[in-house]
């Protein structure tokens, strides 16, 4: 892979080229991708989502709008401290391309802010319970009607190819939906292939999959305009990850282990003591002593801190990236920068006590369970609705349940994957709130 290409400000439907040299500096491309995710609908609706508390009433405790928010700007400063060193490494980039530091920033910054756009209600449970429903529910009658592909994208339902759907799929007199740079698509698809093979290998690309059946077409005129490597061979579609991808999986991993542990810390689920024996282990050789002394209040104790160790792993990931950067390029780097970290084992500690004491939680395991029986019940009820309304046997109950669907979601889907995938993105881009509601109306 060649930055020139990895670096493409093409959008989709676009009949000429976009040179980086040409592009206006006070509205660069890479910006409008991100301008764009922040005024989507989609985006908004991270709002009232789940990140580690679902429903919770608290004010401190981050939702998906504020994790992701929070990963774009960690994001971003992973993107321009990796841009500034591959610019000095390929000074052509900026002399011929006009390629800047920053740029590589923006993109990342973008991809991140996406990054969980595709995320149904109630957190990850939400991605099962609605693969549940058609491994092990009463989607099961639709298996012998699909190809195994299409199956594999229901009964594994997955965030990550949702939110490339929300990014990319046209409809009426909306080609292309946001119509993002193909170099942002590329750094937000963390896993490049389809559904199956189910985790063919050990490389971390394979881990999960990054687009649907219906945008698998779509998605190879992305791979092939960057330059990804293909790793896949006869029917099978598979690519060696975007190399900024890696950065956009950092910016997460780095997020979710220290503001999780930290939204844990403030609710009481993870005692103070516990929380600077963990995070001291991260900033021993970067804290103040002094002003740390000076801090009288837990919050501004562990906000210090976690500060502290968001940029010592920031400063990390990029040593890792820039130590690695020709295997990446080559497509022979397997792991998560966060694996190869040196703050690995502190990291893997606070994970393991936040999944104890946060993520298995009472609160989160109730509210976990409502999720599964909400979305379980809007799934049956409007999948039955719209497929009959499609075969003409339509009861008025369904037609009436149809007419809540928002109007963007009244297209006419003659194939069954599609129909059902239809649903399915409707249903994961419920808030949690909403989806609560829906449930309370169809239920009474």
């Amino acid at each position: 892979m060649t930055w020139e290409q990895l670096l493409s400000l093409k959008r989709q439907g676009d009949t000429s080229k976009r040179l980086r040299i040409e592009q206006d500096d006070t509205r660069l491309g890479f910006e409008v991708d991100y301008d764009r995710i922040i005024f989507s609908s989609a985006f908004r609706s991270l709002q009232d989502k789940t990140q580690v508390i679902p429903l919770s009433k608290t004010d401190f405790v981050h939702t998906r709008l504020t994790h992701s928010l929070e990963v774009s700007v960690v994001g971003r400063s992973i993107g321009r401290l990796v841009g500034k060193k591959i610019i000095e490494k390929y000074p052509h980039l900026s002399a011929v391309h006009g390629f800047h530091m920053n740029d590589f920033g923006a993109i990342v910054a973008a991809a991140a802010l996406a990054h969980d756009i595709g995320n149904p209600p109630f957190g990850h449970s939400g991605e099962k319970a609605i693969g549940e429903y058609f491994s092990i529910g009463k989607g099961q009658q639709f298996k012998e009607h699909l190809t195994p592909k299409q199956w594999q994208d229901l009964i594994d339902f997955e965030g990550n190819a949702n939110g490339f759907s929300v990014l990319t799929s046209s409809r009426p007199g909306i080609e292309g939906s946001l119509r993002l740079s193909y170099a942002t698509l590329g750094a937000f698809t963390k896993y490049p292939k389809e559904s199956l093979p189910k985790k063919p290998t050990i490389n971390i690309s394979d881990k999960k999959y990054g687009f649907f059946q219906s945008d698998k077409d779509f998605f190879k005129e992305v791979a092939e305009e960057l330059g990804m490597i293909s790793n896949k061979s006869g029917e099978d579609i598979g690519y060696e990850r975007h190399p900024l991808a890696f950065l956009v999986e950092a910016a997460d991993d780095i997020c979710y282990t220290i503001i999780d542990f930290e939204d844990g810390i403030n609710l009481g689920l993870v005692s103070e003591d516990f929380a600077l024996e963990y995070l001291i282990k991260l900033v021993k050789d970067t804290i103040d002593a002094a002003k740390y002394q000076t801090l009288t209040t837990k919050e501004d104790r562990i906000s210090y801190l976690r500060a502290l160790a968001i940029g010592n792993l920031i400063n990390d990931a990029v040593r890792v990236f820039v130590e690695n950067e020709e295997a990446i390029l080559q497509g022979k780097f397997y792991f998560a920068l966060t694996d190869k970290s040196k703050y690995k084992a502190q990291m893997d500690d606070i994970i393991k006590l936040s999944v104890k004491n946060i993520y298995q939680s009472r609160e989160v395991i109730e509210k976990e369970l409502s999720g599964y029986q909400i979305i379980n019940t809007l799934l049956d009820k409007f999948i039955t609705a719209f497929n009959n309304n499609h075969e003409g046997k339509a009861t008025n109950y369904d037609k009436l349940l149809l007419k809540i669907l928002p109007e963007k979601h009244h297209l006419e889907k003659e194939n069954l994957y599609d129909r059902l995938l239809h649903i399915c993105h409707f249903i994961s881009m419920l808030t949690d709130g909403k989806a609560v509601e829906l449930f309370k109306i169809v239920s009474a």
